[in-house]
């Protein structure tokens, strides 16, 4: 008899950590762009940066076009500071943590994309990492894993606490 897999009521895209970690690096060319744009659009109408509006927690929860889009901006920062905060604790304290960190940082994180898998072992070999494209491969998705681990492996308390973080008071 064949193996049925059982549905999941679990959306496939909550946990997927390599589509996460291919859009990283848009996300955060777009956050800088956006910012840019808007403190921009603030100063003109307001005279003022964009942080004045996260010293005062009594700002108008209605808020304008650019107030809310200010604060739409800045829960965007955070999500990303949650994963660079597990991509940094997966460094700092993996076994394998500096090693899968600049397998993820020339596969995904930096500001550069490399062109293909060549010049990631290329760049890789400037940090005295000399592997195959095969080894690259499997330890990419074993970072990946790990990586995955730590963004996922919250109890749901911990979530909470976390997507507290996220959402305006």
């Amino acid at each position: 008899m064949p193996f049925k897999r059982q549905k999941s009521n679990i959306s496939p895209h909550y946990h997927d950590t390599r589509t996460l970690l291919r859009k990283y690096r848009d996300v955060m060319w777009n956050l800088e762009v956006s910012d840019l744009d808007l403190q921009e659009e603030f100063k003109a109408e307001y005279g003022l940066s964009t942080d004045a509006l996260f010293v005062d927690n009594e700002v108008n929860k209605g808020g304008n076009r650019l107030e809310n889009y200010a604060r739409a901006l800045e829960r965007s920062k955070r999500m990303m500071q949650i994963i660079d905060t597990a991509i940094d604790l997966m460094r700092r304290k993996h076994k394998k943590g500096e090693f899968y960190y600049w397998i993820l940082y020339y596969a995904y994180l930096s500001p550069q994309q490399c062109e293909n898998a060549g010049a990631i072992l290329q760049s890789l070999e400037t940090k005295g990492i000399s592997i195959s494209l095969r080894t690259y491969y499997v330890h990419r998705d074993e970072a990946i894993e790990v990586l995955s681990s730590i963004l996922w492996g919250y109890t749901s308390q911990d979530c909470e606490k976390i997507t507290n973080l996220l959402t305006p008071d």
